[in-house]
Order: structure tokens, then C-alpha cells, then sequence
């Protein structure tokens, strides 16, 4: 037992750690942060479920699930429990990969201690409850690692399904999250039983969502604003010369004058002089969505260099050494700890009811104060965030050496490939199907920690066979013993 103790003493004190900066960050915000727009979105659907035609309803049913409490800090505390969890999830799946107590705990110190994760957890947004579905799904998939030729029994596959099923409606950008995994799944030998059952029960959360979106609009689908994030994708550096589009799509080209500024996707979409704004009463209508899905297809079809420089440009900020105003500096500032306490609209509905953001935060919480800043703990928040932070291109690093380790990691191969495919799914989807943001880049880092984890876990049990080969050369060539196929009773 003491033995125990002391072996996972190093992770229980940076466990130790991160809840005290969670717990700082619970003091000097109480009321949690708001994402303009976004967070305002999430509370109103709580209030009063309906499908939106914008945005999946996973988090705002959670929400709903807490509303009795009418607490806003409550939510946010069970996020930064969230947070912690995924650390020791991914902590014990690679302590059963053989790798060291102590190097576990090293891996996720990036998951415990990055000043931006904790400021993600605070926000009142769907990220943190994604990344820990996605972290839970994937745990079940690698729990036996240990043993490379076992693969996930069905039961597991089959919770890891659900679970991850449900993720995609947290945010459906984890959407290409469940063919890489099935993919991976699959590679094993006999690993049909598991993919099968896993593929099945991803399904069910999707089907379900999808039919009540039927029965309330209409159309079977979890979201109709795919076609206008992705023509905001394509919208800048899209010709109409060389894409040739139908004509009922040629007026979806961006204009010179618009082109030349250069807008950022994700902030251009929002613009009401664009194309789509003008051309249809709603984008997010059904027609109006396929039609720019097509548009912007046709696009990358007919320009594909211009648009993998696009999204590498993306990447490259995901990778650079200092932070960009991108999508725009206002939103860029929504992920750091505020000095003030937030401004709150009014005269607009931002969910599914008739209340305004400001009145839905304060029927939600019931407070009259939805937004506070509590000194001086919110000032060592924004003190710790200054210095405290997996910079891009240690990130970069992490996805590099999980790349390597898919090549080099035989005996850990395939749980490498799903740890590493995942955070690279994580991290270049919501780039090549919207825009670059930090928001999406923060969930994919735990990811490429515990990809770098498993491949470390390889060389640690290649370097373990190696040494125990040597002991056992050494003592059977050792003095008092004798060699092989030598009987005792008649040696001399």
C-alpha cells in the first residue's frame, strides 16, 4: 500500500496543483465567464429546448439539467472537474501502458497547468464537456493497452459509441471523430466485433437528434449551418472564373472590394453586406445551406492549392510562437481572465425564448449580478495566465513526436494512431470546415499530450526488455550457474 502511495504521489501533488488554480479561478470569478454571443446562446436554449438550426444542443442540455440549482459557479465548478478528470483518465491509461508513475504525471502537466485550458473550463461554453466526453470515449477504447493484441471488448466499444455520439452533439465538429476511431478499430485483426458495436452506438444519440430535428423543422439533420461556415471558408480566395458555378450560385462569389480586405471567416460570415446575407433571408435556412455547401465544395474541387493554404495558414498560427488577433482581437480577448466584470446586450433574443442575454443569465442564475470579478484572485489568474501556457510551438513538438511515434511505436501502434488521430482531427477539422480560433485549438492539446504518452510508453518497454535481457545474460552467465541443459544431480 505504501509502495502505491508513494508511486503516485508526483500526480496527486499536480493534481493538487491544478485544483487550486481551478479553485483560485472559482474565487475570482464566481460567476463564471461569458463567450459573447455563444454563452448567451447556451443559456437561452437551456431555458427553453428547441433545435436550433445553428448549433447542437448537448451542452445547453446539460445545462438545463443543472438549472434547478440556479447557480452559474456551479457550473463551471463541475467543468473544472472536467478538466481534472481528463488528466487522470489519461494518467491511468498510460500507467497501464507500462509507462513510469512519474513520466505519467509529466505528460499531463500541459492538461493540469496550461492558464488557457483552466480559462476554457471557466467559460460558460462547450468545450470542456467535450473534450472530457471525447477523453471518456477514448479511455474505454484503450483501457486494455497493455496487451497490443487485444483490442476494446464489444461492451466497451459499444459505451465508448454512446458516449462519443453524444460528444458530437455537444459540439458537432467531433463529427469525423467517430470513422478515424472505427477506422482504428478496424486495422486490428477480428476487430470488426468492437467496430461494429461502436459504430452502432455512436449512431444512436445522431438518429435520435436528428429525428426530433425532423419533427420540428422539417429536414433530418443535426445543424443547417454547415454551408455558410464553410463558405466562409472558401469565400476568400474563391474565383467564379475558374470554379464555373451554376448560375444560381455565381452571385455567391465575394466581391472584389470585399475580397480585398481580407476578412477573417469567421468574423466575415457575420457581415451583413456578404452574398449569402444578401441573397437569402436566412443562410441557415435548408436550401439556402445547400446551396452554399455546393458553392463552397465546388471551390475547394476547383482551387484545392488555395484552399490547403488556407488551412495551412491556420495551422501555422496554431503552431506560431505568439498569439494573432485572429478571428478578430475582441474575440481573441473573450480567452483571457478579465479585469472587469462583462458587458451584457440587451433588446435581443439569444435562445430559444423571448429573453435577452442579459435576462436569461439573470433567470439562469438568479442573480442580478451575472458577471463578477472578485480581487485579488481574479488578478493572480491573470498574473499566472501571463507566464503559464503550452506555447504553439511545444505543441507543435507534441504533434510531431506523436506522428513519429505511429512509425516507431510497434507494439503501441494503433493506440497511438487513435490518441494522435484524434487530436489532429480535433485540431484541423473546425479549421478546414469554418476558421482558425483558439477555442478550437485548446481541446486537441490533451490529446497530443497522451499521444506522446503512449508512443514514450513503447520505448519505455522496448528499453525494459532490452535491460531485463541483459540481467537475465548476466546471471545465467554468472558464476553459480550452470548451462543450459546441464543436470544439476551430475555436475561435478
Amino acid at each position: 500500500m505504501a509502495v502505491a502511495v508513494a508511486r503516485h504521489a508526483p500526480f496527486a501533488v499536480a493534481v493538487l496543483g491544478g485544483a487550486w488554480l481551478r479553485w483560485t479561478a472559482q474565487r475570482g470569478y464566481p460567476k463564471g465567464l461569458w463567450f459573447t454571443g455563444d454563452s448567451y446562446f447556451y443559456i437561452g436554449y437551456a431555458l427553453s429546448p428547441y433545435p436550433s438550426p445553428s448549433k447542437t444542443l448537448g451542452y445547453p442540455f446539460l445545462l438545463r439539467l443543472m438549472e434547478p440549482l440556479h447557480s452559474l459557479g456551479s457550473v463551471t465548478a463541475l467543468q473544472h472537474l472536467m478538466g481534472l478528470g481528463v488528466a487522470v483518465m489519461f494518467y491511468a491509461v498510460l500507467c497501464r501502458a507500462g509507462l513510469p508513475a512519474w513520466a505519467a504525471a509529466a505528460v499531463n502537466v500541459p492538461v493540469l497547468y496550461d492558464a488557457y485550458q483552466i480559462e476554457l473550463e471557466h467559460l460558460l461554453m462547450s468545450e470542456a464537456l467535450f473534450t472530457f466526453l471525447v477523453a471518456a470515449a477514448l479511455t474505454l477504447l484503450l483501457w486494455r493497452v497493455r496487451d497490443p493484441r487485444a483490442g476494446p471488448p464489444w461492451w466497451a466499444a459499444l459505451a465508448a459509441g454512446l458516449v462519443l455520439g453524444y460528444a458530437v452533439l455537444v459540439r458537432s465538429a467531433g463529427a469525423p471523430l467517430i470513422p478515424v476511431l472505427l477506422l482504428c478499430l478496424l486495422v486490428r485483426r477480428r476487430g470488426w466485433r468492437p467496430a461494429l458495436a461502436f459504430g452502432a452506438a455512436a449512431a444512436v444519440p445522431l438518429v435520435a437528434y436528428a429525428m426530433w430535428f425532423h419533427s420540428e423543422r422539417g429536414t433530418y439533420a443535426l445543424t443547417t449551418s454547415d454551408g455558410i461556415y464553410l463558405w466562409g471558408r472558401t469565400a476568400g480566395f474563391a474565383d467564379c472564373a475558374r470554379i464555373r458555378p451554376p448560375s444560381h450560385e455565381e452571385a455567391l462569389c465575394l466581391p472584389p472590394a470585399l475580397k480585398a480586405e481580407r476578412d477573417a471567416p469567421g468574423h466575415l460570415i457575420w457581415r451583413s453586406e456578404i452574398p449569402p446575407h444578401v441573397l437569402y433571408a436566412s443562410v441557415v435556412d435548408p436550401e439556402a445551406n445547400t446551396a452554399l455547401r455546393d458553392f463552397a465544395v465546388r471551390a475547394i474541387l476547383a482551387q484545392p492549392g488555395d484552399y490547403l493554404r488556407a488551412v495551412g495558414d491556420g495551422l501555422g498560427m496554431a503552431f506560431g510562437t505568439h498569439r494573432e488577433p485572429h478571428p478578430t482581437e475582441n474575440t481573441e480577448a473573450l480567452y483571457h481572465f478579465p479585469r472587469s466584470p462583462q458587458f451584457f446586450p440587451g433588446g435581443r433574443s439569444w435562445g430559444g425564448g423571448h429573453g435577452t442575454a442579459l435576462s436569461d443569465a439573470m433567470r439562469y442564475g438568479r442573480t442580478d449580478t451575472p458577471s463578477e470579478v472578485v480581487r485579488p484572485h481574479a488578478d493572480r489568474m491573470i498574473d499566472y495566465q501571463r507566464h503559464a501556457y503550452l506555447p504553439g510551438p511545444a505543441l507543435g513538438a507534441l504533434f510531431a513526436l506523436g506522428a513519429a511515434g505511429i512509425a516507431v511505436a510497434v507494439r503501441r501502434r494503433r493506440a497511438v494512431l487513435m490518441a494522435w488521430g484524434s487530436a489532429a482531427t480535433l485540431l484541423v477539422f473546425p479549421i478546414a470546415s469554418a476558421d482558425f480560433d483558439y477555442r478550437y485549438v485548446v481541446p486537441s492539446a490533451p490529446f497530443a499530450c497522451l499521444a506522446f504518452g503512449l508512443a514514450l510508453s513503447s520505448g519505455w518497454a522496448a528499453w525494459e526488455r532490452r535491460r531485463e535481457g541483459r540481467r537475465v545474460s548476466r546471471s545465467s552467465g554468472s558464476p553459480g550457474s550452470l548451462p543450459r541443459g546441464t543436470d544439476r544431480a551430475t555436475a561435478p
